[in-house]
């Protein structure tokens, strides 16, 4: 089976899922394949970061370059991997990128959108990256706070599903704020911050709802501050 190389934020087993993982034994990488790993990291980077112009511009070189194969369903990855990105930042909304090629995706992409959409099967859950299967399962289930996910994108992708799915508790949400913040990725930080901020307000918690309101307030005046 050919196989196609794109590491995001260490989510190396998502990616082997999603947009298929280089042979080792390859003799050369073609250049193909190093543009669009490296545009699709500069596209994600800048999404988490806020920034929407470089993210739209690098997103649309790693499409470029992935469409020049013919490969559906690498490009199918690569949106994917956009729509997760998202998901960690609480917006929600239908994947269209991906869903136009959904017919020519694999099957494991396939789950992986209806993951993303929190209206995977549970017995789909074993053709999830394996960084996302105990997340899964606890979309399915309980809810129960996130452990034992290393890689703070996918922590987020599983946070932001809970969320989705109305099954987010207090640790789940603390969970998320504190991992965007210890990436610095300003975009999730905000949403959870946002959702925390409610949360305290609409529990008549007013110090901890004002505090909340400073700290967006800091990262949102340096993000317009930033060039």
């Amino acid at each position: 089976m050919n196989k196609f190389p794109i590491q995001t934020f260490s989510t190396a087993a998502m990616l082997c899922v999603l947009v298929l993982a280089a042979c080792s034994s390859a003799p050369k990488t073609p250049d193909w394949q190093l543009e669009s790993k490296g545009a699709m990291d500069r596209s994600i980077a800048a999404y988490l970061d806020g920034n929407a112009r470089i993210d739209k511009v690098e997103r649309a070189r790693a499409r470029a370059q992935l469409s020049s194969t013919g490969r559906a369903d690498w490009v199918a990855g690569a949106e994917l991997l956009h729509c997760a990105a998202q998901v960690a930042s609480l917006v929600f909304e239908p994947c269209a990128g991906f869903e136009a090629l959904r017919s020519d995706a694999t099957e494991a992409q396939r789950a992986y959108a209806d993951y993303l959409n929190g209206q995977l099967a549970p017995s789909r859950i074993s053709l999830l990256p394996a960084s996302q299967q105990a997340a899964a399962a606890r979309v399915a289930s309980d809810g129960s706070p996130l452990h034992g996910i290393d890689d703070p994108l996918s922590l987020l992708v599983a946070a932001g599903v809970l969320l989705e799915t109305g099954k987010a508790n207090p640790t789940t949400i603390a969970q998320a704020v504190d991992t965007a913040s210890a990436q610095g990725w300003r975009r999730p930080l905000l949403a959870w911050l946002g959702v925390q901020e409610r949360r305290a307000a609409q529990a008549g918690q007013t110090a901890e709802a004002q505090r909340l309101q400073r700290r967006i307030k800091l990262v949102q005046n340096e993000t317009a501050s930033s060039p």
